[in-house]
């Protein structure tokens, strides 16, 4: 069918060059239409098939680091962050625990945690260090990659919680989207999320000053991660997301309901972003 279409060209081309008309001939015009579609074609196919690597990145870098999680407290007997013995292996960032746990390192001089199994505080609420320190142990252990500072970016929330993505956190193939660790010590049933969980959650989103909890992706990618790595529902599973509820993110599931709720696909927005129970 192009070898015909090609063939009128020519013909209507010879013609029009007898007649003596001096501009672009057809074919050249022609000649140039494909290969702007070509580009165009050939643009659109490339940013699709980043954006679906930058989605399996996501899923590769949750499950690297939650596996080297459980690494790290096989080797160590204890969580990353929550370590309560870390500078007797990497030093002391600071020697008075107190100041420690503000105190930032380029090194591996670190400080401990409380060694409750809960990677979170350590002083009943005051200082976030163990969210922080986490991703510095499991780089001192070799683990992970990157340096980390080990403490909170400052601003946001109470007690002092800011991530920086890329600094105290690692940073995501994504753009402005990173990890971050917690625990939550009631079930996770409130307004804020799905899930019915108490433990150590991995957080996957953009930085939103207290956590990397805004939304970074399409509700479809999230059905999309869900769906290879859990059930594929946002209320259910190991995989949770935001209810319609939550003010912050409203429209990545379609209820409030865990039961009811699915992925709100017909929204093409960046809509959504996830945690994950880690199991420890």
């Amino acid at each position: 069918m192009l070898l015909v279409v090609f063939h009128m060209i020519l013909q209507v081309d010879n013609r029009s060059r007898k007649i003596g008309k001096s501009a672009f001939s057809l074919v050249e015009l022609s000649i140039v239409l494909v290969i702007l579609g070509l580009l165009v074609g050939g643009i659109l196919s490339g940013q699709s098939l980043i954006r679906a690597s930058e989605m399996r990145s996501v899923i590769s870098d949750s499950q690297r680091y939650i596996t080297a999680m459980g690494t790290f407290r096989d080797k160590y007997f204890a969580l990353p962050g929550d370590m309560a013995n870390a500078i007797s292996f990497w030093g002391a960032a600071h020697a008075t625990p107190a100041t420690c746990r503000t105190t930032s390192s380029t090194s591996a001089a670190t400080c401990d945690g409380n060694g409750d199994g809960q990677i979170g505080t350590v002083d009943g609420g005051t200082t976030v260090s163990e969210r922080f320190r986490f991703w510095q142990h499991m780089a001192n252990a070799g683990l992970i990659e990157g340096t980390y500072t080990g403490v909170a970016g400052g601003g946001g929330g109470t007690p002092v919680e800011q991530p920086v993505i890329g600094t105290n956190v690692p940073r995501s193939k994504i753009a402005k989207a990173g990890y971050y660790v917690t625990y939550f010590n009631t079930p996770v049933t409130t307004v804020d999320f799905f899930g019915d969980s108490v433990g150590n959650f991995l957080f996957f989103g953009a930085d939103n000053n207290n956590s990397t909890g805004a939304p970074v992706i399409k509700a479809e990618e999230a059905w999309n991660i869900d769906s290879k790595l859990d059930d594929g529902r946002p209320g259910y599973g190991k995989i949770i997301s935001y209810p319609t509820s939550n003010a912050s993110v409203p429209n990545c599931s379609t209820t409030a309901s865990a039961s009811t709720a699915v992925y709100n696909l017909s929204n093409a927005g960046t809509v959504c972003t996830f945690l994950i129970k880690t199991g420890y």
